[in-house]
């Protein structure tokens, strides 16, 4: 299913005669253009080692660059490198290097800003975040001329061009960061994008000027102005009321009243995030997989797609969407059975009337309704569930990361590369941050394996047994794969959102 759409379409005529107005009355002199945006979270950190949040790609994104970039095809390309090679049986990968390039503050990109970055990102600083793991198949960056870098590899690792493309991997320039420290390079980081970063107030929003010395174009619009609003109604009343131009995270409750304001389109992109329920498997009765089967097998998933998101989703069989590499079409979601769910809980010994937790975060409205459809659907099979909510930043940050979860947990993840592997590893494998209970030695080989690998078929089929693995064990609910809403006024064009979920706005003009 094509989820892109935009619902409220502009005719060219229109367009022309706006065009021909403007042109008329156009003004002596350029005014100063800045885009307000909207969006629900506040990353809490600008740097790009400290979050995994996808909040902070629709700010760093416009900020940072890094050495391959993917664009709206999902297509690699050539970034801060013009090029790369595989040498010495893959155990070496040398990148050519841009030239010509400036940070923000002056300072110039060469071979030495990448070995920094990278040495930062694998040393005690990268150790502070999340971002680290993706990268400890690097054992060192050298420098073999001011403009040549080659990457030694510890062991292979099939996905790490494109890694390259996203967050922990974005270029950072050495001298600023020495001077200023780590604390304010997180409130007032430089990069080489199209953007830099003017002012960043935690929990209000992050304001961004134009960078007049952008290698790769300029922007069209001066500043961009993003503010923080976790509110849904909220944000979505300053988009109607034209108090923003943008606003990132539409909730689908909200997609038949924003349709109806004649001044925003909307636009619906298939995105690489997936939304699922995970279990306790270390204790209670979601220990006992044929627990985790029976919930599985009690919640209907076509429904709650059609019923609550609108068609603007797809029911997924595992914990990734179609476009992922390692997807198997062939996996087969549990199908909807009550009465088999009432016999394998019986069968588990769990009485009638049983209570269990669903544990999420507290600004997904989205999630909340589906969570009350889902303890709905539970109730028919004799499970009591209490939906119990957390500070977002509590919940992914300690009530997951510590395993203080219930039975059952809301897990919403982008999967940024397009790869399996980046979902998998963290979900599945053994003493991951966001792993709490999984530990399983098959899980492990599989996963460490594909990662030792470049043969594709080779990996597709290791990804594939894993799904398939933790879809026989019950280990989660995958839900959907979700398209990503963006409201966007019709005084905006050139906003092309990419399914990476990650907003760029270097080619918004604002009529």
């Amino acid at each position: 299913m094509t989820i892109r759409q935009t619902f409220l379409a502009k005719t060219a005529l229109r367009s022309a005669l706006l065009v021909s107005c403007l042109a008329l009355a156009a003004p002596a002199f350029a005014q100063d253009t800045t885009l307000n945006v909207a969006q629900r979270q506040d990353p809490q950190n600008l740097d790009p080692i400290d979050t995994f949040r996808l909040s902070w790609g629709s700010i760093g994104s416009n900020v940072f660059d890094g050495l391959v970039f993917r664009g709206e095809d999902l297509e690699l390309q050539p970034g801060l490198a013009t090029g790369w090679e595989f040498l010495d049986d893959e155990t070496r990968i040398r990148f050519t290097l841009r030239e010509g390039v400036e940070f923000h503050n002056g300072e110039p990109f060469n071979a030495e800003a990448v070995k920094y970055t990278f040495d930062r990102l694998l040393g005690d600083e990268g150790a502070k975040g999340p971002q680290r793991s993706n990268y400890t198949s690097i054992r060192e960056v050298v420098v073999v001329d001011p403009y040549t870098v080659d990457f030694m590899m510890e062991r292979p690792d099939p996905v790490l061009i494109s890694k390259l493309a996203g967050y922990g991997a974005m270029i950072v320039p050495p001298k600023y960061i020495q001077e200023v420290g780590e604390e304010a390079f997180d409130m007032k980081p430089v990069g080489t994008g199209p953007f830099q970063v003017s002012e960043y107030t935690p929990t209000v929003g992050v304001k961004l000027e134009k960078f007049d010395n952008y290698w790769n174009g300029e922007a069209k619009v001066d500043a961009v102005n993003i503010r923080f609003i976790p509110e849904d109604a909220t944000r979505i009343a300053e988009l109607l009321s034209g108090g923003v131009d943008i606003s990132l995270n539409i909730p689908t409750p909200s997609v038949e009243t924003v349709k109806q304001n004649a001044n925003v389109d909307l636009v619906a992109v298939d995105g690489p995030t997936v939304d699922l329920t995970r279990f306790n498997t270390a204790s209670g009765i979601t220990a006992d997989p044929r627990v985790r089967k029976a919930i599985t097998m009690a919640v209907d998933r076509n429904t709650i797609v059609k019923a609550l998101l609108g068609g603007l989703a797809s029911p997924i069989s595992s914990a990734q969407g179609a476009k992922s590499f390692g997807n198997d079409p062939a996996l087969e979601a549990y199908a909807y059975d009550p009465e088999a769910a009432k016999a394998l809980l019986a069968e588990a010994g769990v009485a009638p009337g049983t209570e269990i937790t669903l544990d999420m975060p507290n600004n997904d409205e989205t999630f909340r309704e589906v969570a009350q459809v889902i303890a709905a659907f539970l109730g028919q099979v004799g499970l009591n569930v209490n939906i119990r909510t957390h500070e977002r930043g509590v919940y992914f940050n300690d009530i997951i990361e510590n395993g203080k979860t219930g039975e059952m947990y809301y897990y919403g993840w982008g999967g940024w590369t397009f790869d399996f592997d980046n979902t998998a590893y963290i979900l599945y494998h053994t003493g991951e941050r966001f792993n709490p209970y999984v530990s399983d030695a098959k899980l492990d080989e599989l996963l460490d394996a594909q990662r030792q690998t470049y043969d594709r078929d080779v990996r597709e089929a290791a990804l594939q047994a894993v799904a398939r693995y933790a879809h026989e064990q019950a280990l989660d609910l995958p839900l959907y794969n979700k398209a990503t809403i963006y409201g966007v006024s019709k005084n905006v064009e050139g906003f092309d959102p990419a399914p990476d979920d990650r907003a760029r706005y270097m080619n918004v003009t604002l009529k």
